[in-house]
């Protein structure tokens, strides 16, 4: 069905729930979901306040079996491939805790590595035998380079007597926000036997998955609520059957878990969709909108590729308008790999000093003060022009990521760079206060 709506701004207005002051420009790390998916939850969980044995015990299942349905084609997995967790980091700890470590077993991962999942190794490595490597990444990188740096990893590791167990790494990562090999990460971890688990947070709704099973990882998890237009928390976890078996609770432990003796006697899949059925008592409404959002991003949006290439076309063009008013540069590398998604990364016109050897030149941000200033400028983002320009101080330089999507248009872009070209006289001039004890407080500035 062709969609009803024109996309930019006439979209946010019919469909979205934006305040009218609000520039919604970081949809990239909470998401947004349009007005009739939000009635849509509602009226599921007002049929749970008004019967919650008869809705959550006969109801719920039937339709949670509908979004897992629904969803599956977009990951290319059957329905039983695939369960609703409320978030990614849910997931992560659910595949990783699951997994046993033996001593010299080692967790690959890259520098560039969200940091809550960066923890959750951190936190296995003080409980099991298990041992993070860390290979460092720096962009703008070339495909055939991050590859490299892998396989250089794992003959590193081997030579050393370790055992090279898991690898964990994104399909696009948070920061810069740039598409990720993954695909040629999973066949290199085949070619030396080695789990793959794919952190596609970033990934559902935002490049096209349909190839997973092709691609073969051994776990898979896809936030629903970011790109998707999903409420949060909704998450996939694609475990193909092969590695079911795998899988022997939820965390928490919950009713589904059954002793080994027990499970025994069921199947794999079977086991594995029953464990995730019911993990506690949440409000499981944000899993059965997925159906929701599927109509209105086919009925009003005109579907999966039509989101998709507005999404990444208003992010590359909007990111060259950015770097065209702010006289900077768009993140790109040679064969230009990093345009595959749905962010543009902008540099900032502002220049750091080394204070030891340029005694803090005048009009350049001293180094030390680097992040600081960073935090300042997306504060203030907030505090003064009511959006979140997602701002870092990355490699010798600040960066901006932007994310594009359908409510929005060139001319927010635009906007955007004009409110940066500002902030940034403001840090020139010395006119910017900004805290450098604030600085260690400031998490919550955290990208995803």
């Amino acid at each position: 069905m062709a969609r009803t709506t024109p996309f930019g701004r006439e979209i946010r207005r019919a469909h979205f729930n934006f305040a009218p002051s609000y520039t919604p420009l970081n949809h990239g790390s909470f998401g947004a979901f349009p007005s009739s998916v939000r009635e849509y939850q509602r009226r599921r969980q007002d049929e749970t306040e008004a019967k919650p044995d008869t809705f959550l015990r006969f109801t719920y299942p039937r339709l949670l079996r509908e979004a897992r349905e629904a969803v599956a084609p977009l990951l290319g997995a059957e329905t039983n491939e695939v369960v609703f967790v409320p978030n990614a980091l849910t997931a992560i700890n659910t595949v990783l805790r699951n997994l046993t470590y033996e001593e010299g077993d080692v967790i690959l991962h890259f520098s560039t590595i969200y940091d809550g999942c960066l923890k959750t190794i951190q936190s296995l490595e003080e409980t099991t035998e298990a041992r993070a490597y860390c290979i460092e990444l720096t962009y703008p990188a070339e495909d055939d380079e991050i590859v490299h740096s892998f396989r250089t990893a794992i003959l590193r590791i081997l030579s050393q007597g370790g055992t090279a167990r898991l690898a964990l790494f994104d399909t696009v990562i948070s920061f810069p926000g740039v598409r990720f090999p993954w695909e040629s990460l999973v066949s290199v971890c085949k070619e030396y036997n080695i789990l793959s688990c794919i952190d596609g947070a970033h990934g559902i709704g935002h490049i096209d998955l349909r190839h997973v099973p092709d691609v073969g990882p051994d776990f898979f998890i896809t936030n629903c609520y970011k790109w998707l237009m999903v409420p949060r928390g909704c998450t996939v976890l694609y475990v193909p059957y092969r590695n079911q078996a795998r899988i022997k609770t939820t965390y928490p432990t919950s009713e589904g878990y059954l002793p080994r003796a027990q499970r025994g006697a069921l199947s794999s899949e079977s086991y594995f969709v029953n464990l995730f059925e019911r993990v506690s008592t949440v409000d499981v409404t944000p899993y059965l909108c997925v159906v929701e959002a599927l109509r209105f991003r086919d009925q009003v949006c005109g579907g999966e590729a039509r989101v998709r290439n507005y999404s990444q076309d208003v992010a590359r063009e909007g990111g060259k308008l950015m770097a065209a008013v702010l006289g900077t540069e768009v993140l790109e590398n040679r064969t230009g790999t990093l345009r595959g998604c749905c962010f543009a990364n902008v540099r900032l016109p502002l220049e750091v000093a080394d204070t030891q050897h340029e005694g803090g030149r005048e009009g350049k941000v001293p180094a030390e003060d680097a992040k600081a200033v960073a935090d300042w400028i997306t504060r203030t983002s907030v505090d003064e022009f009511d959006t979140f320009i997602a701002t870092r101080y990355y490699a010798g330089a600040f960066w901006v990521r932007i994310s594009g999507q359908i409510y929005l248009e060139r001319a927010d872009f635009e906007w955007a760079a004009t409110v940066l070209l500002e902030l940034c006289s403001r840090v020139t001039q010395q006119k910017a206060h900004y805290d450098i004890a604030d600085v260690e407080r400031d998490d919550f500035l955290l990208i995803r």
